[in-house]
Formats: C-alpha cells, structure tokens, sequence
C-alpha cells in the first residue's frame, strides 16, 4: 500500500500513481537537466521525459522510492548514483496521473557512464538549466470536455452515467464543458519537451 503524509482523497483508486526525478548534472562546472527520449515501442515511444515510473506496491514503499528505482533502471546505475535531495511538488493531470517529482543530484561525469536500458530509453541528452532560463516555454490551451458516453467497437453508444436511472438533470446526458487547459512546450536543441516534463521545469524554474 503507497503511504503518503498527504491525503488526497481518491488517490488509491482513482489515480495513477507515479513518480519522477529531475536530475541535475554537473558538467563543465554548469548544471545540466538531463532527459531520457523513450523507446519507440513503449507506451508514449519517442516522447522526451524525466526518468521515473508507476509505483510498484511490491518493490516500492514510498514514490520517492519508485522514482529513484526507476531512474536507477532506465539509466543502468547504481543506487548510490543518485542522491535523491527533496521533494519538489505533485503535479495532477486532466487524464487522472498523479505525479510526485523530486530533485536529485546524478552523480556521474558525463552520460556515457550511463548503461541505458534500450528497451525504455532510446537515448539521453542534457541540456543546460541556462537555455531554460532564457527559453520560456510555449503555451496552449486545450479544450477539456467531460463525456457520459462512450462508442464501443461496434459504434453502439455506451452510456457511463445512467443519468434517467438517477432521476438527474436531462443536461447530464450530452457532454459538458470543464476547464481550458494550459500544455507548455519547450522546442529544444534536442528535441520537442512538452507535457507534464514541460510543466515540472518551468515550476523549478520559477522557483530557482
């Protein structure tokens, strides 16, 4: 069972539970953030993230333990190369994850010590906390839409909500609207950073 201080209600059954880091490198005297571009086989392939994964209640006691876990597998070192520092924040998504970062120092001199796992992690770069300082990210809005129904395999509506069966509102049968919502992009050197990745650097760097 995931033990956490926080109470958010719903958090075992209706979230996914993951955890990520943000790890800095130093090189060349200047620290770096460094990425992972997933596989291209793997759920989201190709897409550029933080190291980390879904807590796994039977290897994981907490998620900070999921997400240097996780690092310590995609990126093939040990567990004394990542010194885990603080909890930075969590971050919950329109589709439901739940996110927890946390900061960590990866204590290696340049990427190639690492021993990625090529069936997750196509390859990893750094870039310097500086580009993201100078290079705010691009906003959108995205529109969010609630949907009591859904089409199965053979286009039969399915209804999610038996909004007659309950006596509510007619309103309740069509879709209704919820909030806009802002994705953040940054268009890299190495590559497109967009999404929950986007969003935890532009929070770390308003704070820095």
């Amino acid at each position: 069972m995931l033990k956490n201080k926080e109470m958010i209600i719903g958090r075992s059954y209706k979230y996914l539970n993951t955890a990520v880091l943000i790890p800095l490198i130093r090189i060349n005297k200047e620290t770096h953030l460094l990425f992972e571009q997933r596989s291209s086989d793997i759920v989201q392939g190709d897409e550029i993230c933080f190291p980390g994964g879904r807590f796994d209640v039977e290897k994981d006691a907490t998620l900070k333990d999921t997400a240097q876990r996780e690092t310590c597998e995609e990126l093939g070192i040990t567990k004394n190369r990542v010194k885990v520092r603080q909890k930075f924040g969590i971050l919950i998504t329109p589709i439901g994850v739940l996110v927890e970062a946390y900061t960590a120092i990866i204590r290696i001199k340049s990427i190639r010590e690492l021993n990625i796992n090529k069936a997750e992690v196509r390859r990893v770069f750094t870039i310097p906390l500086d580009w993201f300082r100078k290079n705010p990210p691009r906003e959108h809005q995205l529109h969010i839409e609630v949907r009591p129904f859904r089409y199965n395999d053979n286009h039969e509506k399915e209804h999610l909500l038996p909004v007659k069966d309950y006596a509510l509102p007619e309103r309740y049968e069509q879709p209704w609207e919820g909030r806009e919502h802002t994705v953040f992009v940054y268009p890299a050197p190495s590559g497109v950073i967009w999404g929950i990745t986007a969003e935890i650097i532009r929070e770390y760097i308003k704070r820095k």
